[in-house]
């Protein structure tokens, strides 16, 4: 009698067991999971010639669904100028996703017709068909994963393009909060602060005659009337809040102040105001703990958390 309760019992205890791993590998996953990727803090670690087409670890996983207790928003992560969805996030997709957040990243303004790996240069096309394959984007991210808004992390063009999106394409219903690396709200002048564009006569935003592959190059430039129509009546949406991460290094945004824009819901910071040891130029901020640290705030800001403080080498990162 004994044995046949002990046998009914251990049945009862292995189904239930078996039902828990079987729920638990089909349903979908969920914000808070468990870190399950290695975050490498320096830059190339992986390309799109070794991964082609690929997504870097922990993004686009359509079955993650946000945790309400959470991380409700969705994380979209936005390229720069000849980036793609993998090669500007291998440190942050995989950081977000062991935070417990869904980290998405598409590839936009590529030449998608083209043969590879030209397909694979994104953020070439004008900035206002971008602008609208970002929304497009955000859209699928929203109507898949229920939620209400996103929040946008950015570099270089990627910091500046999907803004058009908030202000003239709908965008600022659907994003909560959006963040910058190496922002260019004023464009970037080829010669310094305020030479470039006037002298060489190249702010027409019309780059099709002279740069043909690249058409957004030149509105990034200053006297661009694509920064002009981002400033109109002001550059940022009131619905969002901005943070703009910068670095006194930068060679790819001139002057890096550029992207230092005040206003009530906007936070400027540089990274070595708090990190002398912080040697970020503009891409290595894609690969910087001291960055990340400030990202993580401003993602989470009723939970904030010191920012270190280390060496971090240009061009690679760390």
């Amino acid at each position: 009698m004994r044995r046949e309760r002990w046998n009914r019992g251990g049945w009862r205890v292995a189904v239930g067991l078996i039902v828990a791993w079987v729920a638990a590998v089909l349903s979908p996953a969920t914000g808070n999971a468990a870190p399950t990727y290695p975050v490498p803090y320096y830059l190339f670690v992986q390309d799109e010639f070794t991964n082609p087409g690929g997504s870097a670890a922990g993004s686009n996983d359509w079955s993650c669904r946000p945790s309400a207790e959470h991380h409700p928003n969705p994380v979209v992560l936005v390229h720069g100028t000849a980036g793609n969805r993998l090669n500007n996030w291998t440190t942050f997709a995989p950081l977000l996703a062991n935070e417990g957040y869904c980290v998405f990243a598409p590839t936009f303004g590529n030449y998608a017709d083209q043969p590879y790996p030209i397909s694979a240069i994104g953020g070439m096309i004008r900035a206002e068909d971008s602008a609208a394959q970002i929304g497009a984007f955000v859209d699928e991210v929203l109507a898949t994963t229920g939620a209400a808004r996103v929040d946008i992390l950015g570099v270089s063009q990627g910091s500046v393009v999907p803004n058009y999106f908030v202000k003239y394409l709908g965008g600022a219903a659907k994003v909560d909060k959006y963040i910058s690396l190496g922002p260019a709200w004023n464009g970037s002048a080829l010669t310094g602060p305020d030479g470039g564009a006037t002298i060489l006569g190249l702010g027409t935003d019309d780059a099709r005659g002279v740069l043909p592959f690249c058409q957004a190059c030149l509105q990034f430039l200053p006297a661009s009337q694509f920064i002009a129509k981002l400033h109109e009546g002001g550059l940022y949406a009131p619905e969002v809040t901005y943070t703009n991460i910068m670095t006194r290094y930068d060679e790819g945004i001139w002057p890096y102040t550029s992207g230092y824009v005040e206003a009530p819901n906007a936070t400027n910071i540089v990274v070595q105001d708090g990190c002398s040891q912080d040697y970020s130029d503009h891409i290595a901020l894609l690969a910087s703990r001291v960055a990340a640290g400030y990202v993580l705030n401003a993602l989470d800001p009723a939970h904030p958390r010191p920012v270190p403080c280390v060496f971090v080498a240009p061009f690679v990162g760390g």
